[in-house]
C-alpha cells in the first residue's frame, strides 16, 4: 500500500487530535496544492473553508517562497464535520511568511490547522497568529512547527495561539514546536485558552443587549483584526460576514 493511500493513525503526531473516522470517508486526499512565490515577489492568499456540516474536508498546501519574496495568508476554517487545513512552507534567504487564521467549531466539529514553516536560509521571517473558538463538543487544534536549518542565521519567527471555549465539553489543542539548528535566531511562541468574561456579558445584558448578541459581539472582538489587512475589500467583507454568521449561530 502506498504512503498516499495509508490512512494516518494517532501515532502520527500531526493527526493526534483529528477525527480519523471522518478522514477515512474521503481518503486518500491526493497531492497537496503547490504554490511557488518567485524571488522578490509579494503574494496574498485567502482561504475560507465553510463546507457543509456533514462533510469532511482536508486541504493540504506546499509553499516555497523564494529569496526576498513574501506571502500573506488569511484563513477562516469553520466548515465540515472535519475541517483540516495544512501548510508546509519553505523560506529562502530574506523571505517572509505571514499567516492569520480563525478556527471556529460548533456541535461535534473537528477544526484543525497544521503548519510546518522551514527557515531553510538566513534572514527569513515568519509570523503566525491563530485564534480559535469552540462550542458544544467541538474540537479546535493548532499544531505549529517552526524549523530553523543549520546556518539559517538571523531567523525571526513567531507564533501566537489563543483559544476561547464556550462550553465545558469543548476542546482546544495547541502544540507549538521549535526545532532550531542555528544559534543567532529569534523564535517565540505563546498559547492560551480561556472563557468569555461573564462580568462583561452581564454588563452588556444589563444595558439591554440580547445575551446571544452580546456573546457574538465579544467573540467578534476576539478575532477582530485578523482580516483587516486583506487588500481585496470584497474578500474581506466576505470573510467578515461568514465569521459573523457562524458566531451568531453559536447561540
Amino acid at each position: 500500500m502506498s504512503a498516499l493511500a495509508r490512512l494516518p493513525t494517532r501515532r502520527d503526531e500531526a493527526w493526534r487530535y483529528s477525527d480519523l473516522d471522518a478522514a477515512a470517508r474521503i481518503w486518500p486526499v491526493g497531492e497537496p496544492e503547490r504554490l511557488v512565490v518567485a524571488p522578490g515577489e509579494s503574494r496574498a492568499m485567502s482561504l475560507l473553508q465553510d463546507a457543509a456540516s456533514g462533510e469532511a474536508v482536508i486541504r493540504d498546501h506546499r509553499i516555497e517562497i523564494g529569496a526576498g519574496g513574501s506571502l500573506a495568508v488569511h484563513l477562516l476554517d469553520m466548515g465540515g464535520m472535519l475541517g483540516r487545513v495544512t501548510f508546509d512552507v519553505t523560506l529562502a534567504r530574506g523571505a517572509h511568511f505571514e499567516l492569520k487564521a480563525a478556527l471556529i467549531g460548533a456541535g461535534a466539529q473537528t477544526i484543525e490547522l497544521v503548519t510546518t514553516v522551514t527557515h531553510a536560509e538566513p534572514e527569513a521571517t515568519s509570523e503566525q497568529i491563530v485564534r480559535a473558538i469552540a462550542a458544544g463538543q467541538a474540537t479546535t487544534s493548532y499544531l505549529g512547527q517552526i524549523k530553523v536549518a543549520r546556518g539559517a542565521q538571523k531567523t525571526d519567527a513567531a507564533q501566537s495561539f489563543k483559544a476561547m471555549l464556550l462550553d465545558r465539553t469543548a476542546t482546544a489543542n495547541a502544540k507549538p514546536e521549535l526545532e532550531i539548528f542555528a544559534d543567532d535566531v529569534k523564535c517565540a511562541h505563546g498559547a492560551s485558552v480561556g472563557e468569555l468574561d461573564r462580568t462583561a456579558l452581564f454588563y452588556m445584558a444589563s444595558r439591554g443587549l440580547d445575551p446571544a448578541r452580546a456573546r457574538a459581539l465579544m467573540l467578534e472582538a476576539f478575532i477582530a483584526g485578523l482580516f483587516d489587512d486583506m487588500a481585496d475589500e470584497a474578500e474581506r467583507a466576505r470573510f467578515d460576514a461568514a465569521a459573523r454568521a457562524k458566531l451568531e449561530a453559536l447561540g
